[in-house]
């Protein structure tokens, strides 16, 4: 554990694993396991296609076996929280995407002291993608596949990524891009339902006063996975605000920048450096804790919380 006065955030629960959890050797499955055990925080883990997700459910509702079983929430509409828990080798995932999955323990902590039950939370296994894997090989993609059988019934996926530096939401349209070049049978309830994740988030953001709220195309996270399954959902993500304000500015100069983030074509060293600096450095060793802003993480806790409320 570290012990510069910067770093007090980081040993006061739920936070105090977070440097055992970013170590380069971390048994991330396991710490991620015994922290959620010692937080008394009712959890299974479900083995699909041999990824380990990790789900958290309120204390009132029966849990699910890895060999099957009654869901909890059959037949209703759960807000599924999200957020993947692997690391790119030679980074420590800070902010990629350890810190999420701490806000998210801190959110599931509040949301039980409120009494709040129309949640789960799911750590998902296998988010970062190795050279040749398509989104079909994400984690996210056979777990979607899985939730209609477990009785799910228009669950609402929230996705948390890269939220440890900045004070900015973003709220992705990325998937909203995509789907104006597609026409399938379902494509119109698909982008129904994007919208009213999307409305939910920017009220809740309201509630709360929120005034840094941008729509903006972002890197895919689970949301490819799902959004490959058929199933919609919304990403958030965070920027300070002066890579926002640059990022934002740029889009509109630049009209098919949205296409290349898509694509994945942003290979050139040029078109790297005009993505946020926050993103450039996901996926690498720069991915340091000393780029989170642990000043704005109540913020976003905060907000997760809001929208189970």
């Amino acid at each position: 554990m570290k012990n510069n006065s910067k770093d007090a955030w980081a040993r006061v629960s739920p936070y105090n694993r977070f440097y055992d959890f970013i170590e380069e050797r971390a048994d991330r499955y396991t710490i991620l396991i015994n922290h959620i055990e010692k937080l008394k925080l009712k959890s299974s883990v479900i083995n699909i296609e041999g990824n380990r997700h990790i789900f958290i459910f309120p204390p009132g509702q029966k849990t699910i076996r890895s060999s099957g079983g009654v869901f909890p929430f059959s037949g209703k509409s759960p807000y599924l929280l999200c957020a993947h828990y692997d690391r790119v080798e030679g980074s420590s995932g800070a902010n990629d995407n350890s810190a999420a999955v701490f806000h998210l323990l801190n959110a599931a902590l509040t949301l039980v002291s409120k009494g709040i039950e129309n949640w789960i939370i799911v750590f998902t296994d296998k988010e970062e993608l190795s050279a040749g894997d398509n989104f079909e090989d994400q984690g996210s993609f056979s777990l979607a596949k899985n939730l209609s059988g477990w009785g799910l019934k228009d669950e609402k996926i929230y996705i948390f990524d890269s939220c440890g530096a900045g004070e900015v939401f973003i709220f992705s349209n990325t998937t909203d891009h995509i789907l104006k070049k597609r026409e399938t049978a379902n494509i119109n309830k698909l982008r129904n339902d994007i919208k009213e994740l999307r409305d939910h988030a920017l009220a809740c953001a309201n509630r709360l006063r929120l005034e840094k709220v941008l729509l903006a195309p972002t890197p895919f996270s689970d949301d490819a996975g799902f959004l490959r399954a058929g199933l919609a959902s919304l990403t958030v993500t965070m920027l300070p605000s002066y890579e926002a304000e640059k990022y934002e500015a740029m889009l509109r100069s630049r009209s098919d920048y949205t296409d290349l983030i898509i694509s994945g074509a942003i290979k050139t060293p040029d078109e790297k450096r005009r993505l946020p600096e926050t993103w450039q450095n996901l996926n690498s060793a720069r991915d340091t804790p000393s780029r989170l802003t642990p000043q704005y993480f109540k913020q976003i806790v905060n907000f997760i919380v809001e929208l189970c409320g």
